[in-house]
């Protein structure tokens, strides 16, 4: 397998330092907020990433995907609401957890909280160690890394020297791009924040050394064999993760680094711009149900164009996209109907180019997860079995042959599958369907008819009929 490390900056071969076993760290959503369609971009692609290793290289996978409940935005947020910082981000955890079952997102080996009390006793020891080997200073009760400690500080951002300014300190989580100044990493906390003391003197951690720790903590020992996230984490921080974990153990942190581009915003009097929170430009999962498209169209709009490659967003795009990925599903729904084989029938020529498409589409995956050549390969398989149904070649005896091609397609895209859960999934929950049954039967006792006929259109429109049968009523699917 091949990947791009934005660390060399070009394709390197891919296999595991240790065992058969690939050690994977991915930035998860920092929880003040629900997690929008930018982030699941990004989500998305690194459940590519891992379904790839598992399904096309066959090495087992552990992955960390860590939720950063702690930072300055968590604090201000839930300070503004009025909750407790772990309550108002547990609802984002949650909120999340959803939205990737939705999106067919494999479950990951751990998902840790910063402020779980092993990861908050992990960074304090990381901040010793550091202090052991010399990177740090104090000031004004908080902790930072002295950048001009480690030489080779900015090698994955590919910073310019003659800009790092250390001495110069941020205290911020997030600062301009290159502009690197020493960072903290154990700040003093102001009244009504929340504060620890893992033995390096009460306060809260900076956001960079949390992912550093839990990294190290869950995967290690260094170096671990891939850490993923959005192209805008590469700096600071993932560029201070570095600095943070190889100052502490002195050793690689991690060996691939896989970076995943932005999701633009395309509307058609402006240009394209990031999708973003504090653009204010923002969509969520509920926004695409809203506007009628399902879970499944946004993950097959992912697949279709290569994860270092900007991702236009627009509604065309995806009524495009559900045009597409319904197409795939009729070609698979016509095997429901192919005739049966009889004795004299010939054989079909299917088996070569099932056993082609698959060869094909398994070199584009492994190459740097070409998702979006792997999606044209399949084009052109349906297009072949349409050609071959449509002139009566194929038979029931191919039927599952065919299934099983595209099952071993789906293992690592993950598109039909989550398209088929939804087709066997009630249009409105079925929880609602039975209360809507019950104030439908309630109006009719009082013979509020109108309020009854009401209910039963109301359902009919959401995809769910009525049926009466003497003193019951039962439901089923449109």
């Amino acid at each position: 397998m091949r990947l791009y490390n934005t660390l060399s900056r070009r394709e390197e071969d891919f296999s595991p330092s240790q065992g058969n076993t690939v050690r994977m760290y991915a930035c998860g959503l920092t929880v003040y907020a629900r997690g929008h369609i930018g982030n699941f971009r990004t989500f998305v692609a690194v459940d590519v990433l891992r379904r790839a290793l598992k399904y096309e290289a066959g090495y087992g996978v552990r992955e960390v995907m860590n939720f950063t409940d702690v930072d300055d935005r968590t604090i201000l947020e839930s300070q503004k609401a009025g909750v407790p910082l772990r309550d108002y981000t547990g609802r984002y955890i949650t909120a999340y957890l959803e939205d990737a079952a939705a999106l067919g997102l494999e479950t990951v080996e751990d998902n840790p909280r910063a402020t779980d009390p092993e990861n908050i006793q992990a960074m304090g020891d990381t901040i010793k160690a550091l202090e052991k080997n010399g990177h740090t200073y104090a000031s004004d009760g908080s902790i930072y890394f002295k950048i001009s400690t480690l030489p080779d500080y900015g090698k994955l951002a590919r910073l310019d020297h003659g800009g790092i300014k250390s001495g110069a300190r941020v205290d911020s989580d997030k600062y301009e791009k290159e502009d690197a100044r020493d960072f903290v990493l154990w700040k003093a906390t102001k009244p009504e924040e929340p504060t620890w003391d893992p033995g390096v003197g009460p306060g809260r951690p900076g956001w960079h050394i949390e992912c550093s720790a839990m990294a190290l903590r869950l995967l290690g020992p260094a170096p671990i064999d891939i850490h993923a996230g959005g192209v805008d984490l590469i700096f600071p921080h993932h560029e201070n993760e570095i600095a943070q974990s190889e100052g502490a153990t002195g050793r690689q942190f991690s060996r691939f680094w896989f970076h995943v581009e932005h999701l633009m915003i395309e509307e058609d009097d402006r240009a394209a711009e990031k999708m973003s929170k504090s653009l204010g430009n923002v969509f969520n999962l509920e926004d695409i149900a809203a506007r009628g498209f399902r879970p499944s169209t946004l993950r097959y709009l992912y697949l279709g164009v290569h994860y270092r490659k900007q991702l236009k967003f627009s509604w065309t795009a995806m009524a495009q996209a559900e045009e597409s990925l319904r197409r795939i599903s009729d070609c698979l729904a016509r095997l429901d109907h192919l005739p049966a084989a009889v004795p004299e029938t010939p054989a079909s020529d299917v088996a070569g180019k099932l056993a082609a498409a698959e060869e094909a589409f398994g070199k584009q995956i492994t190459d740097d997860l070409n998702t979006a050549a792997a999606l044209g390969i399949m084009f052109d398989l349906v297009r072949a079995l349409n050609t071959a149904i449509d002139n009566a070649t194929l038979t029931t005896r191919d039927a599952e042959a065919i299934r099983g091609t595209f099952a071993r397609f789906d293992r690592v895209l993950g598109v039909l599958a989550l398209r088929r859960a939804e087709e066997e999934r009630p249009p409105v929950p079925v929880e609602e369907i039975e209360r809507l049954i019950d104030a439908r039967r309630a109006a009719r006792l009082a013979r509020n008819f109108a309020e009854g006929d009401r209910i039963r259109k109301d359902l009919e429109a959401r995809g769910i009929l009525l049926e009466d049968t003497g003193s019951a009523t039962r439901w089923k699917r449109k």
